[in-house]
């Protein structure tokens, strides 16, 4: 007979094992550092499968026939374990794992089963084994029972547990594999390119890059200023090895892999690196003039998979797994010989820091190895990692020169349109970039300005639809590397982190002191500052001096104390002021009292109070990313397009599109949208696009010169917001 594994294609048992036993050879070939028993891994690939014999599966497959009580296959499988039989070959404690890894290879609920249950399924198995023969288990056999020592249906291997590392890795290889084999696609592609990639660029490295590649074997904290190379430092770091690099915005990871992928590996080896977002596939279709010789499907399933021997990605695709939600262990295990930068770390905020710091600690106990590689480094933060027992190298020196590039005015009042208007006038041959913390604020300053008759301005903040968003963001990126260019760009602090721009004159809000030094890295980026006078212009805020509101990301505390770091500050301001002044504000001494700490604090116990396989992954991934905003259609835009955006939605529901198809107009549905928070909602209809996803019509005004705005009577107070 012939026993099917899957149905759609049709794939029998032996076929589906017999792939997943070339994979695990494939990944053992590339990987043979992983600390785990392969024989083991091996077994455990030939038994996770063994129960879908039993006829109510295969009739499932067959005839798509449902019952109500059928037992999972994972815990008939464990009746083809013979524990006398393998103890010649693995240890009492191995053979513990090998039945757990079997059992919970798919994590389903198990409360209405028993081992006695499942032993009551021996006579009907046994019928089918009569015809069931695979040659790489020739003496397969059941056993009428299940030895309790071995497994007790609803035991699970802990942390407190000798075994949980082995049971991870070995469990969390199995459904790598199994993922893998299941979609036909390499379950790893070798690192065996990058070294060799970015020395034909032919650059002199430099002390920081340097000391990245000496250093490759060790975790590492380095910091550098603005300019020193820091991604190149990152990837030579990453080597010849399995690598991600993670950042806080989608923008500046998409902007990374267009660097890698086109002034680096130049067309070749594309298929091994990926970025991993939720954005993946729209931005891989944006992509297919340079992707066009790869097959996308597999590109973005092995990029889905964590399969790419490179991965530029965010925060969360990687370390939800500090809650050990059911089915952890394939990324952990993937983690475990993986090397992964974490660049950008300033700007995240107390709860994600406690995932970076949970996180950092869970894989470098399963031996993966991290780098933090960043301009500014708050010292509590090291504290933390201490107190944590992570181990880590940080040099004695930060990675800075003697190369001046700015020089601070500092200004203890609002910011304000006329002071912008006069700097204007007295420079108008050149690039102004205003910073403001709220969306309200800028464009306040745009409309403002523009009543001033200015025309040379532009405004970026997070609430244009896509469609005009994203033209915005590549002006913005031209203009702010065209010297010979001059006017105005206004913009909230999604202009902070990663964005490669050099403007000659910065005027900015006070956020904290962490987040100016981010924002000065927009202006003379490139350059030194040889003159006299100012070229960055800091608004304190005066006596407003007041943090707070609906949705604040800064901590009262915080601001306060950088206030008072800068009030002084008056000219040249070089990159050692700056790490003085971020060493001597962010201690653990000023900052234990904020609401900002106690929130990592109580973050990192509140995370550390979820047992393994307590929490689903769809509840952690609501959890870990906060999400807060909903996707809307301003109601101008929606009744302006009503047509076309229809027609798009109707398409989408065709069940005949193919998956690329699918994308594009979901893609070009999302042009037309963008992203509020929950609370500012105003719902005058919502739009399906299925069961899962919807998308509102918001009530507001829109333009594409300034985005969503309200009439004064519906405007929203997010005032002392941060965008």
């Amino acid at each position: 007979m012939k026993f099917l594994a899957k149905s759609n294609p049709e794939e029998t048992i032996q076929e589906h094992t017999d792939n997943l036993l070339f994979q695990l050879k494939h990944l053992k070939n590339i990987y043979k550092q992983i600390p785990i028993n392969w024989d083991l891994l091996e077994y455990v690939c030939l038994y996770h499968d063994l129960g879908k014999i039993n006829e109510n599966f295969q009739n499932k497959l067959r005839y798509h026939k449902r019952y109500n009580k059928e037992i999972p296959h994972a815990l008939l499988s464990l009746l083809f374990i013979d524990p006398d039989e393998l103890s010649e070959k693995f240890s009492d404690e191995e053979i513990q794992i090998l039945y757990q890894a079997v059992a919970y290879h798919h994590e389903r609920n198990y409360a209405d089963y028993s081992n006695e249950i499942i032993e009551n399924q021996y006579e009907s198995l046994k019928k089918q084994l009569k015809n069931f023969k695979y040659e790489k288990i020739p003496n397969l056999h059941l056993v009428d029972y299940i030895d309790d020592y071995y497994f007790q249906l609803g035991d699970r291997t802990y942390k407190e547990n000798s075994n949980f590392k082995k049971y991870v890795l070995i469990k969390g290889l199995l459904n790598k594999l199994d993922y893998a084999a299941s979609a036909h696609i390499d379950v790893e592609l070798k690192n065996d390119f990058l070294i060799e990639n970015l020395e034909k660029i032919g650059y002199q490295w430099n002390e920081l890059q340097k000391f990245m590649i000496k250093n490759r074997e060790k975790n590492v904290i380095a910091i550098a200023q603005t300019g020193m190379g820091k991604t190149e430092a990152g990837l030579l770091w990453i080597g010849n090895n399995k690598g991600f690099y993670t950042l806080p915005l989608k923008i500046a990871i998409n902007a990374i892999y267009d660097r890698i992928i086109k002034k680096i590996l130049k067309k070749e080896y594309i298929e091994k690196v990926g970025i991993l977002h939720s954005d993946t596939y729209s931005e891989y279709l944006k992509r297919e003039e340079i992707l066009e010789e790869l097959d996308l499907n597999y590109y973005y399933t092995a990029t889905k998979q964590m399969s790419l021997a490179l991965t530029i990605t965010t925060l969360d695709q990687l370390l939800d797994i500090v809650y050990l939600y059911r089915g952890f262990e394939a990324k952990l295990a993937t983690l475990s010989y993986s090397k992964i930068v974490f660049d950008e770390v300033q700007m995240y905020s107390a709860d994600l820091l406690s995932y970076l710091l949970l996180g950092i600690k869970l894989i470098t106990d399963f031996d993966g190895k991290f780098s933090i590689l960043t301009a500014t480094l708050p010292t509590f933060l090291i504290d933390f990692m201490k107190k944590m027992k992570i181990n880590f190298i940080i040099p004695e020196k930060p990675f800075i020169n003697d190369r001046i590039r700015h020089s601070v005015k500092v200004i203890d009042e609002e910011i304000n349109s006329d002071f912008i208007y006069n700097i204007y006038n007295k420079n108008q041959k050149e690039r102004i970039l205003v910073i403001c913390n709220t969306v309200k604020k800028v464009q306040e300053i745009y409309n403002n300005l523009k009543d001033y008759g200015i025309n040379e301005i532009n405004l970026l903040h997070s609430k244009f639809i896509k469609k005009d968003r994203l033209k915005k963001e590549k002006e913005i990126i031209e203009f702010g590397n065209n010297y010979a260019s001059n006017g105005i760009w206004i913009s909230t602090q999604i202009v902070e982190a990663s964005l490669d721009v050099d403007f000659d004159i910065l005027i900015t809000e006070l956020s904290d002191l962490n987040s100016f030094f981010q924002r000065l890295g927009r202006v003379y980026r490139h350059r030194d500052w040889e003159k006299d006078g100012y070229n960055t212009y800091l608004f304190l805020g005066g006596e407003k001096n007041k943090i707070s509101g609906l949705k604040s990301f800064i901590d009262k505390d915080i601001f306060k104390l950088s206030k008072e770091k800068l009030k002084n500050v008056d000219g040249v301001l070089t990159e050692k002021d700056k790490i003085e002044l971020i060493n001597s504000t962010y201690t653990v001494e000023n900052l234990k009292d904020t609401e900002y700490y106690k929130t990592l604090e109580k973050m990192i116990e509140y995370v550390k109070s979820f047992n393994p396989y307590e929490a689903e992954k769809k509840d952690i991934n609501k959890i870990f990313r906060n999400i807060e905003n909903v996707i809307v259609i301003p109601e101008p835009v929606y009744l302006e397009n009503k047509n076309i955006i229809e027609t798009l939605i109707s398409k989408y529901d065709d069940v005949n599109l193919t998956k690329k198809e699918k994308y594009n107009v979901k893609i070009k549905i999302m042009e037309y949208t963008s992203s509020i928070w929950f609370r500012e909602l105003k719902k005058i209809d919502e739009l399906k696009l299925n069961k899962y996803e919807k998308i509102y019509i918001h009530k507001c005004e829109y333009s594409p010169e300034v985005g969503i705005y309200y009439e004064k009577s519906e405007e929203i107070d997010d005032e002392n917001q941060f965008f």
